[in-house]
């Protein structure tokens, strides 16, 4: 076969020619496949990585993602070497910079994290930047954060780096050959199907990798596949050379001045991630525009009004460029997606179907993990790690809609540099997925925050205040009214609009074998209950935290987070074995769901209906179907806050009655609405898990102190029980820990180093402040390197939690700080 003739078949196909497409042929390599096949539409590096700026950053905002950025500064290190191509990799470190005391302690929390994950990094002084970085206006800096660790490269001889050694392993590059279409016979891939000059080519294929960049959204747009990227216009300049410009400077980050500045041969390239971007390549009603397929190292004009108050900011920052001349005005489009993390894995929509696409101008450094992590994932069936925060799985099929894609791209782009607030909240595209409810709870003074598209209340602000954040890393505005909700469900009744859950119908003669399954824990129960449970993978690593509720003999309700509406009902129907007698119907946008949760939560709800809502007739984990107010409901008595309380699910044509009811006879019982933020708060003080914060599938069941959700005899078992026995046998090295601060100590939100006997054990992986128990608390993963992490060990040493490179004693405690008995629950 020549070098440009197209196989009819291998067994994996990659699409597109750039360094994420080029990284994932390496590994593949890397990892023993030979029979792999990357198509070009054009030339290698031709779509964006061939303008891009060429950073390698390693800290990110999660420890995962930290720990992808960090494994492609270990991989260029030694690429060229290893593949005879020199990259131009050099790790000249960055400095990150702080213009006021906000930002210091934004670079602070992440430094923190850094050494949480292991990363080099040192909060620096003013002087010491001057040090370091020598060209930047000092006056108005603070300080900053260095990582000596970062580093630049050359994109385009990177990507050839990573070719050149995918090839000498054995993987087929062919250029020039434009794929028209990926080829699905039922629900799986099949192959390709490409152009070769004038011949259309159908090449079969097990698995497909669409790293098509820019062009990835409409290549599988027909299919139903949810891709969510847009793209935007990214500009830099670059100037003349600059007479005595310091040898070896840093990457400089000005991020409240939206910039990052890069030495390059004796010139600056300075380039910005401004609040307000351009979106690029939309399509117009009628189906026209779009990003054209011919756009080969294509660039955008010029618009100096956009970028003139960016590069005064620069000169501002960097004086020797009021004197420096400009050799390029850069103009080039790069694909953002909705939350500004980019999308990787198998497709929910069609099996064997993988993405890696829409890397938000980060693609150079995070090319190294992501192609590392997705040649694990096709070879080995599944993930190396816990890829949520890229898993394309959390996005929402609506997120593909064209003119949502374009307003939320305005806003997007510069969220890179934006504050990264506790609880910021998106400011474009919303108001896409409202309950039934919304304007009754903006009419009581609603704060939204958006979840999955979702408007959800997060606090209600009292008359006379305005419902609209103000952020800090503190006590923000909303703290003492959320305050004033957690202690009216603590002591009264609280009343959340929570219809954002997923829930899924799972009903056939088979259905109780197949959740049984799929379930950790045994639902194979009478009518009527409920069972809390998680779903777990091969490994006995958590995939889902769900509770299922048998509605009838062949019928179960099962519900889960707004944020994990793809994710799981893709998990599930994955699981039903074929010729199973079991079917699958979302039922989320059918219901609405009203949490009546507190201590006198029994007294209103029976005041509504003739129901025996008495423990006796109504016990804890049970669901039936009662009368309230007009309407039929389910009300399941179940809690997410540990208190006494019922979710009723109701049909949504009869949500604002039951609402208005409620709401009428709320005031003799003390009832209060409550939103999301009371939500948190109340769930931590109970040490109730969140998954994707708390439980994830680097984590089982035993480590997160789940145990007593497992179902360890049951009939048929479940997946992943034999991986968890043996943990079971052996023990496990790291436990879920819930920690009391103290009252004056800052906020843990996520990701904070834990520290005992000086040792670095583990990190944070949720905090709020608890206002039952006063003061701040947080879950946190606590590892014993050298046995087992027993409650003896885990209690008996002397912890502290770093918050900003500050140290604060930190009390541990493996029972709840409120009710750990479980009475309140239960009365």
């Amino acid at each position: 076969m020549s070098s440009t003739t197209l196989p009819e078949s291998a067994r994996i196909v990659i699409i597109g020619g750039g360094i994420v497409g080029c990284s994932i042929a390496y590994h593949l390599a890397l990892r023993g496949e030979r029979d792999v096949l990357l198509l070009e539409r054009a030339e290698l590096t031709s779509g964006t990585t061939w303008h891009a700026a060429g950073l390698v950053g390693q800290l990110r905002s999660t420890r995962n993602l930290t720990r992808l950025a960090q494994y492609t500064t270990e991989l260029f290190t030694t690429l060229g070497e290893r593949t005879g191509q020199a990259t131009g990799f050099r790790q000249c470190g960055s400095v990150s910079i702080a213009t006021n005391a906000d930002r210091m302690e934004e670079l602070r929390r992440g430094a923190s994290m850094a050494r949480a994950f292991g990363l080099p990094v040192e909060v620096i002084t003013t002087a010491q930047v001057a040090e370091l970085a020598p060209i930047t206006h000092l006056d108005d800096i603070v300080g900053g954060v260095h990582l000596p660790g970062d580093g630049v490269t050359n994109p385009v001889d990177t990507t050839r780096a990573l070719a050149r050694g995918a090839r000498d392993l054995g993987v087929r590059i062919r250029e020039h050959t434009p794929v028209e279409r990926v080829l699905v016979e039922s629900g799986r891939v099949v192959g390709v199907r490409c152009r070769q000059g004038d011949a259309t080519v159908d090449v079969r294929a097990e698995a497909v990798v669409n790293a098509a960049g820019m062009w990835a959204r409409e290549l599988v747009h027909d299919l139903g596949v949810n891709v969510p990227l847009h793209a935007a216009e990214h500009f830099y300049v670059v100037t003349e050379e600059i007479p005595g410009l310091p040898s070896g400077l840093p990457v400089v980050r000005d991020q409240d001045g939206c910039a990052y500045i890069k030495q390059e041969a004796g010139k600056l390239l300075i380039g910005w991630f401004e609040p307000v971007a351009k979106p690029w390549g939309m399509r117009v009603p009628g189906g026209a525009g779009g990003v054209p397929r011919d756009f080969t190292f294509g660039t955008l004009p010029e618009d100096l009004e956009h970028i003139t108050p960016l590069l005064e900011m620069a000169a501002h920052r960097v004086p020797l460029l009021e004197d420096a001349g400009i050799r390029l005005f850069f103009n080039g489009p790069e694909s953002f997606t909705p939350d500004d993390r980019y999308l990787l894995g198998e497709t929910p929509e069609v099996s064997g179907l993988f993405l890696a696409c829409g890397f938000n101008s980060i693609g150079i450094q995070s090319s190294g993990g992501a192609g590392k992590v997705l040649a694990d994932w096709i070879v080995d069936g599944h993930p190396p790690m816990d890829l949520w925060d890229v898993d394309v799985r959390r996005m929402m099929p609506f997120q593909s809609n064209s003119a949502y894609l374009h307003d939320r791209t305005v806003e997007t782009l510069g969220l890179l540099y934006a504050m990264h607030w506790p609880f910021r909240q998106p400011e474009t595209a919303r108001g896409v997925r409202r309950s039934v409810l919304h304007d009754r709870l903006a009419g009581q003074g609603a704060c939204f925050g958006e979840t999955a598209g979702w408007e959800r209340a997060n606090w209600f602000a009292p008359a006379g205040i305005e419902p609209r954040y103000a952020y800090s890393y503190g006590r923000q505005n909303w703290f003492e009214h959320s305050a004033a909700e957690h202690r009216a469900v603590r002591e009264t009744v609280g009343l959340f609009d929570q219809s954002s859950f997923a829930c899924f119908q799972v009903s056939g003669r088979d259905a109780q074998d197949v959740l049984n399954r799929i379930c950790a824990n045994e639902v194979a129960v009478e009518v009527g209950r409920i069972v809390y449970t998680q779903w777990l993978n091969e490994r006995g690593t958590i995939e889902a935290d769900v509770t299922v509720t048998r509605q009838a003999l062949d019928e179960y309700l099962v519900v889960t987070s707004a944020a994990c509406q793809t994710r799981d009902l893709a998990w599930l129907r994955a699981h039903i074995p074929a010729g199973a007698r079991a079917s699958v119907v979302d039922l989320t946008s059918g219901l609405s769901v009203l949490g009546v949760m507190g201590p006198r939560s029994r007294d209103l709800l029976q005041s509504l209906t003739p129901d025996d809502l008495s423990n006796g007739s109504f016990p804890f984990a049970h669901s039936r179907t009662i009368e309230l107010g007009y309407a039929q409901v389910r009300a399941s008595r179940i809690t997410y806050v540990g208190e006494l309380g019922w979710e009723l699910y109701i049909p949504s044509e009869y949500a604002m009655g039951i609402f208005d009811a409620l709401m009428s006879a709320g005031p003799r019982f003390g009832l209060r609405l409550a939103g999301y933020h009371a939500l948190n708060s109340l769930r931590l003080e109970k040490a109730y898990r969140h998954w994707g914060h708390d439980i994830s599938p680097d984590d089982t069941p035993l480590e997160a102190g789940l145990g007593f959700a497992v179902a360890w005899d049951k009939p048929g078992g479940f997946i992943g029980r034999d991986a968890l026995l043996r943990q079971r046998e052996h023990g496990i090295s790291q436990r879920l820990v819930q920690f009391r601060l103290a009252d004056d100590a800052p906020f843990a939100y996520h990701n904070e180093p834990i520290w005992r006997d000086d040792q670095l054990v583990g990190h944070v992986t949720s905090g709020m402040y608890g206002h039952t128990v006063g003061a701040p608390i947080a879950l946190g993963y606590v590892a014993r390197p050298d046995g087992p992490a027993d409650a003896e060990w885990l209690l008996a040493g002397a912890y502290e939690v770093e918050i900003a490179c500050e140290r604060f004693p930190a009390q541990p405690s493996l029972r709840p700080l409120v009710d750990p008995a479980n009475e309140r629950i239960r009365s």
